[in-house]
């Protein structure tokens, strides 16, 4: 079964029917007990990452989902994988949840004046370290973007990169805690191999 913490950013209808399409058992929770209780965890999100982890931190389940990262498969999910990080400096400065090294800071400092910020649509995914969850995707497939922020200094754990400017992480791991940028639900058939891949590791 997997637990989708539910802190109150983001709809998650798409994620939820990609994960029934698959066949896979799936409950959107807020609890400890069912973040214990599951195989795995999926962290969503979109908004801005200081509200983020304030809704997170005033659910209670922060100390919960730090220690099973470390017991238990971890998807983070577009601004759920930048919560992953260190540190963002997304209107401000804000501490994340510190399980991949690294901070999340502007692309619009980063890339091309001419690129349009947020960074929306289709992007080609290039793997650059071979990983359990790349086990139904195949190099340079297409994924679905849409963020104004990105992970940096984070090299050792990238697993997948897309261009727009700069290099983007569209995946990351750190020990059994994956991060997509991406949304793997809106990105059709390989978004979806990905999340039967995810539910494998």
């Amino acid at each position: 079964m997997i637990a989708i913490v539910d802190y109150g950013v983001g709809n998650l209808f798409s994620l939820i029917s990609s994960l029934h399409y698959l066949g896979l058992e799936c409950i959107v929770t807020n609890k400890k007990e069912d973040l214990i209780a599951a195989d795995r965890i999926i962290l969503p999100g979109v908004g801005a990452f200081g509200d983020a982890i304030a809704k997170l931190d005033e659910t209670g389940l922060v100390n919960t989902i730090k220690k099973l990262a470390g017991i238990k498969p971890l998807l983070g999910i577009c601004l759920g994988m930048q919560l992953l990080f260190e540190k963002s400096f997304e209107f401000g400065e804000h501490e994340g949840l510190g399980l991949i090294p690294g901070k999340i800071v502007p692309l619009k400092a980063d890339t091309d004046s001419c690129l349009k910020i947020p960074h929306m649509g289709w992007n080609r995914l290039e793997i650059v370290k071979d990983d359990p969850i790349f086990k139904y995707f195949s190099n340079g497939e297409w994924v679905y973007y849409v963020h104004s922020y990105y992970a940096k200094y984070c090299r050792e754990n990238i697993l997948g990169i897309s261009e727009y400017g700069v290099m983007v992480p569209g995946l990351v791991r750190a020990g059994l805690v994956y991060g997509a940028q991406f949304h793997p639900e809106k990105s059709g058939d390989a978004g979806l191999r990905l999340l039967k891949a995810f539910a494998e590791v």
